[in-house]
């Protein structure tokens, strides 16, 4: 039975990995956990594929040690490290941020080091990282041998954990990738302590009907995918064959390069100018002050040839959205 663990199973992409997951599971028996700060909520057993799935769901801190070592006890194939404290709230407490994003994934990776070295435990990782471990200055177009330049307490704290997973892959530990993830856009549900979290806000408001706060500039351009590819590029990196890999265990995923201003354009085009009057410009010279510093556009040239499939266009992720998820706005049409 093949054994998944989602670290940070009850975020957003940890709830649309084990759905994916099991959704396509249909010829052998599966071992899904679940471990989040809270216990994630997950589905009955009723709805576990045709009794193919077990799906286990926990709790606890991942920056204990006792932790780590528990999570791996029943040695996973494939680990999905997806917890983190968020850019925004990782800037405001930078002792939190540094507690989860740092010491929690070292205390992971020493976990199965330890299991590695005590019966040759040797897992897939899969690494959840970020455009922030990129900062300004950058050229328009920054491809996957430019250096990392974090110029944030976030964007730090994943450019570590990218160097953790290079040198304890080059070990032999265990086998690691690291993904960096375009901005996802647009999310569900109630926004979080992102500082990007507006990417989505000025589009998943006004589709219901509220008004959204866009802090930055309409000429702010950045790097984009939904959900649904950025889970498809999580899930794509667990299954990927280790003989395909190249020496380089972190680049960045494929997405969609688009300004404030197209985001607009597109939410123009799906619901009209009453939905666009329900923006208002609050500049936030703090938020401008980290966005401005990430980058634009980006070569993916490892991820593309590896066969990581992207969105076609902002108005496709957009379109996604409104799709799954039904805005109210629209529905009222």
């Amino acid at each position: 039975m093949a054994h998944h663990l989602i670290i940070g199973g009850g975020g957003m992409l940890g709830s649309g990995l084990v759905r994916s997951l099991a959704d396509k599971n249909n010829q052998s028996s599966v071992k899904i956990t679940l471990f989040d700060l809270v216990e994630p909520q997950w589905a009955s057993k009723s709805e576990q594929n045709d009794n193919n799935v077990e799906i286990i769901t926990c709790k606890g801190d991942i920056a204990d040690p006792a932790t780590a070592h528990a999570l791996i006890a029943d040695r996973p194939d494939i680990i999905y490290h997806l917890a983190a404290i968020v850019s925004g709230e990782a800037e405001r407490d930078f002792a939190k941020g540094y507690r989860i994003n740092v010491d929690g994934t070292r205390y992971l990776f020493e976990a199965i080091r330890e299991a590695n070295e005590q019966d040759g435990y040797f897992p897939r990782v899969v690494f959840t990282s970020s455009l922030a471990v990129f900062g300004a200055p950058l050229p328009d177009v920054i491809d996957d041998n430019q250096i990392l330049t974090p110029r944030s307490s976030y964007g730090t704290q994943k450019a570590i954990g990218e160097l953790l997973l290079a040198d304890y892959s080059r070990k032999g530990f265990f086998d690691g990738i690291g993904i960096r993830l375009p901005t996802i856009c647009v999310r569900p549900g109630k926004p979080n302590a992102a500082a990007s979290g507006f990417f989505s806000g000025i589009i998943r408001e006004p589709l219901a009907g509220l008004p959204a706060i866009l802090p930055v500039s309409d000429e702010v351009t950045h790097w984009f995918a939904s959900p649904k590819a950025a889970i498809g590029y999580i899930e794509h990196a667990g299954k990927l064959a280790s003989s395909l890999l190249p020496e380089q265990r972190n680049f960045t995923m494929p997405g969609v390069s688009a300004s404030i201003a197209d985001e607009i354009a597109v939410l123009r085009e799906i619901a009209g100018d009453e939905a666009v009057k329900l923006i208002k410009r609050e500049p936030d010279a703090a938020i401008e002050t980290i966005i401005s510093s990430w980058p634009k556009a980006f070569n993916t040239k490892i991820a593309l040839d590896l066969g990581f499939i992207p969105d076609s266009s902002m108005r496709e992720i957009i379109e996604i959205y409104v799709k799954e998820h039904e805005p109210q706005w629209l529905s009222d049409q």
